[in-house]
């Protein structure tokens, strides 16, 4: 099981069975803040659908299929970051983040999509990472751009978010520009 630790008191790692009210009352206590970005939130209406989500996720990770990491601060979940959409093939995969409202705007984000990259080149052996985000969310490109993604293309109508049809902004880093970057 994959535990990245960033700073003393941030660290990534698989949730455990046991934490799934835990993490069904963090998604909770942000449900405005998340719903605008992750169509998820809405469905997520009992602490069984964060059972159900752990499940899932582990059962992705024992089969390479994905990779779900809760961002524990302080031993406390603040929120979600994984790999999903991962070709093994061609070493390509997906990264996904969310934080709660109490947490954003703390550098925290930022920090972990740091540690989850270095782990999926160094650990894991990707060539490429991808964001995807729609237009609208200013903070998702902020990161992106800020660890050197670089929009590679925006899908016209890709994606549907909140009953809406919207644009989806991609980017991408691999993993010698990571490397340039960090030395």
């Amino acid at each position: 099981m994959a535990t990245i630790h960033i700073t003393e008191q941030l660290l990534l790692r698989a949730f455990d069975i046991d934490e799934f009210e835990q993490l069904f009352h963090t998604i909770q206590a942000s449900r405005q803040h998340l719903s605008p970005w992750l169509n998820w939130v809405a469905k997520t209406t009992r602490p069984e659908h964060s059972l159900e989500f752990i499940q899932q996720a582990q059962q992705q990770r024992h089969n390479q299929e994905a990779l779900a990491l809760g961002i524990f601060y302080a031993n406390a979940i603040v929120g979600g970051i994984g790999m999903h959409d991962w070709d093994q093939k061609t070493g390509i995969a997906q990264i996904g983040y969310w934080i709660s409202k109490d947490y954003e705007g703390k550098g925290i984000v930022k920090a972990s999509v740091r540690g989850l990259v270095d782990y999926l080149f160094g650990t894991i052996g990707l060539n490429k990472i991808e964001i995807h985000f729609v237009p609208a969310n200013k903070r998702s490109a902020a990161i992106a751009e800020q660890l050197g993604f670089r929009v590679e293309g925006v899908l016209r109508h890709r994606v549907l978010r909140n009953g809406r049809v919207e644009d989806l902004v991609v980017t991408g880093l691999l993993k010698a520009e990571w490397k340039n970057r960090q030395s």
